[in-house]
């Protein structure tokens, strides 16, 4: 049977599952299959709610609670779905296409990434109706493993007919609402982190580093010179009594897990507050 041949026969038993539960896992094997990689993790991004997971399965390495982690928070700090939420780029990256180049030296590489179990990930970004999205994540579990550029381009291949049958599948999962959502408020709470006690231009420079931007990477992101942007995070580490990075990226989670869900608001004044 050529290579061909098992893709489409492969994609027809897709189709017979559209609809019922054994739909997503099917799409996530063939797609897995296509490229021999070792996992997949479908990621549904409603437009009223946190992400939900679609489909997971236990790998060995992976800890167990690191899924359910990244749905209370961490999500907002990944590549993936700010390459959709943020900056509307649907279709097949890789890792190393979305992320920043100090991405696994950052406080989200430590603290969450590096125990999801995957070395590497390549997203297939799939649009729904309605400000609705999911990834499925094909991901890589060999310690130094990573995607070659053939591969994504085998997987953009059969792109448009994945992403079709997923908004059919999806169709009746989820239903758009246009009122501002708690995704969307998690969204300013990123935004609004500090601002209780920052200036704008020290909040742009700590969601930037919290997102695993390097020095270099943030002024020129935000056109003003390296010592500039070292100057703006020693007075923004000195308000919000930190000496580092991970500190940072501890102190916002926490002032998540505080926050009112008021987009207006600083997370930091009620975090603050609770102690």
């Amino acid at each position: 049977m050529s290579k061909l041949t098992a893709i489409t026969s492969d994609f027809a038993r897709a189709i017979e599952h559209l609809g019922t539960e054994h739909f997503v896992p099917t799409i996530a094997d063939v797609l897995c299959g296509m490229v021999n990689a070792d996992d997949a993790t479908v990621i549904v991004y409603g437009h009223e709610e946190l992400p939900t997971i679609s489909f997971a399965r236990p790998l060995a390495g992976k800890e167990e609670s690191s899924l359910a982690t990244y749905l209370t928070g961490p999500f907002l700090l990944d590549p993936f779905y700010r390459a959709a939420a943020y900056d509307q780029q649907f279709g097949v990256f890789r890792l190393a296409d979305l992320a920043p180049a100090s991405f696994r030296s950052s406080e989200y590489y430590k603290n969450w990434y590096k125990h999801c179990g995957y070395e590497d990930e390549c997203g297939l970004l799939i649009r729904l109706a309605n400000e609705n999205f999911i990834n499925i994540s094909i991901g890589l579990t060999s310690e130094g493993a990573r995607f070659r550029v053939g591969q994504a381009k085998l997987l953009a291949s059969i792109y448009e007919l994945t992403a079709s049958l997923c908004r059919r599948h999806f169709l009746e999962v989820l239903e758009a609402q246009k009122k501002t959502t708690l995704r969307e408020r998690m969204h300013r709470s990123l935004a609004a982190f500090g601002a209780s006690v920052l200036t704008r231009r020290e909040r742009q420079v700590v969601e930037l580093v919290l997102l695993g931007h390097n020095t270099r990477l943030i002024a020129e992101k935000l056109g003003i010179s390296i010592e500039t942007v070292k100057l703006h995070r020693k007075h923004a580490y000195a308000k919000l009594d930190i000496s580092s990075q991970a500190e940072l990226f501890f102190l916002f989670m926490e002032a998540l897990s505080h926050w009112s869900g008021d987009p207006d608001t600083d997370p930091l004044i009620a975090y603050q507050g609770g102690q």
